[in-house]
């Protein structure tokens, strides 16, 4: 696993004020607990703690915490960052409902605006990357990306997309990616060279396929699948392998 040097709450908040993500954080610091977070929210157990691995590998920093001893026990808080998130929420949510009283033009504004910047996406892995090479191969280019701790990943994507959102080194991205596009197998035998390694932090019941949560680095996880589950047990390291292809990037403008 790679360190992280830097975090940045403000991309998490890049969702529209009623995204779940956050409102299941900021039912975690009432209630103390992922379970009762999530009845509280009214998903799964799973849900919650998926849309807080997002919300911190998009901050760049974990958001919550176990929380150690005490009567309850098995419970969670969140971290000062996460708290300094959801009062950063709560801020920005201020700001824009003043902006919206202004005047109806200013409302009509913000309704189409946060509807593009409060885009919602079911690929599970959103990474904030720094673009660190572009090579053109014909009708293809190939991206060369990295996290902030220094796990390097290729996108090749067309040249037509990579002209129209003017790619170039150095550039800040995000990095999406299907949890069904990436097979994480247990660190046995001869193999190629995986995309990245990290730690087993949870995966699913059972023995057959099922998905894996990797921590690369820290407070960044990669969500996967596995057909070793019976192989894969948490604590121990394990390869994340993920075709260039499968990568999706995205430039935002806030």
């Amino acid at each position: 696993m790679k360190n992280t040097k830097s975090h940045d709450l403000g991309k998490a908040l890049g969702h529209h004020k009623t995204d779940m993500r956050l409102d299941i954080l900021r039912k975690l610091e009432d209630a103390g607990s992922i379970s009762q977070a999530a009845r509280l929210a009214g998903v799964s157990y799973k849900a919650a703690w998926q849309a807080l691995d997002v919300l911190s590998n998009i901050a760049g920093t974990p958001l919550v915490e176990k929380n150690v001893g005490g009567a309850g026990g098995g419970g969670a808080r969140l971290t000062q960052a996460g708290k300094n998130l959801l009062r950063a929420s709560s801020e920005l949510t201020q700001m824009k409902e003043q902006l919206m009283r202004k005047t109806k033009s200013s409302a009509q504004a913000y309704q189409n605006t946060s509807q593009l910047l409060g885009l919602r996406t079911s690929m599970r892995n959103q990474l904030p990357v720094v673009v660190r090479g572009v090579v053109k191969k014909g009708p293809f280019v190939r991206v060369m990306f990295a996290t902030r701790g220094g796990n390097v990943f290729h996108s090749s994507i067309t040249a037509t997309s990579a002209e129209l959102l003017d790619i170039k080194k150095d550039q800040d991205l995000l990095a999406l990616c299907k949890a069904t596009a990436i097979k994480i197998v247990p660190p046995k035998g001869r193999q190629p060279k995986p995309s990245t390694t990290g730690i087993v932090i949870r995966k699913s019941r059972g023995t057959l396929m099922g998905e894996v949560s990797l921590l690369i680095e820290p407070g960044i996880t990669l969500a996967g699948m596995s057909d070793h589950l019976s192989l894969i047990r948490i604590g121990d390291e394990a390869y994340a392998f993920i075709e260039e292809s499968a990568w999706v990037l995205a430039i935002s403008d806030i």
